[in-house]
């Protein structure tokens, strides 16, 4: 009689999770929109990747996260989504001889009406990731320019009604600007990750 071979048991194999490198001027929102296609989503990715994801809007380049399927329902957003930043100390004015001002003189840099980078590190992130430069840009819903504002956030912060679509690069920066000293990065970073 023939011995009988031992049964061998197939087991599935465990499903891989999908993994996304983090490249420059990615945030969890931007993130979110590629794999999920709703920008929405980032808590999903941020809960996966909570033990190396501290703060919901800092994420470094060449971070490796795990991309888990969307679930049927979002979680939600964590309380806090980064640390507070003190406000930046505002530059000391030192009275100068006419003749020491017109030997600093310098002229700043052309800026097109077609783009823009920004001036500081937060206003050039915001940018890069709103709008990639393009400050006439007008999305699917309605968010428009350089900073994406709607039309209500744009006339909320003193920006003219008739100009919405088609403003000037120092009208939208106004306007920024307006934003940034009623709510701060606030208006911004949580969805940006700047």
């Amino acid at each position: 009689m023939e011995a009988s071979k031992p049964a061998t048991v197939r087991r599935a194999a465990a499903p891989r999770l999908a993994t996304y490198t983090v490249r420059s001027g990615d945030s969890l929102s931007s993130i979110a929109l590629r794999v999920y296609h709703d920008p929405g989503a980032w808590p999903v990715l941020y809960w996966a990747n909570r033990h190396q994801v501290r703060w919901a809007n800092r994420i470094q380049v060449g971070q490796v996260l795990t991309i888990p399927a969307r679930p049927a329902q979002l979680p939600t957003a964590p309380r806090q989504l980064g640390p507070t930043h003190a406000p930046a100390a505002r530059p000391t004015v030192i009275e100068q001889s006419a003749e020491q001002s017109a030997s600093r003189v310098t002229s700043a840099p052309a800026r097109s009406a077609a783009s823009y980078s920004g001036d500081s590190s937060f206003q050039a992130c915001v940018i890069s990731r709103e709008s990639g430069g393009n400050s006439q840009v007008m999305n699917a819903s309605g968010h428009y320019g350089l900073y994406q504002f709607s039309a209500s956030t744009w006339a909320e912060y003193g920006g003219s009604a008739a100009e919405f679509g088609h403003a000037s690069v120092a009208e939208q920066n106004r306007v920024f600007d307006n934003a940034m000293a009623a709510g701060g990065e606030y208006n911004w970073a949580p969805y940006d990750g700047c």
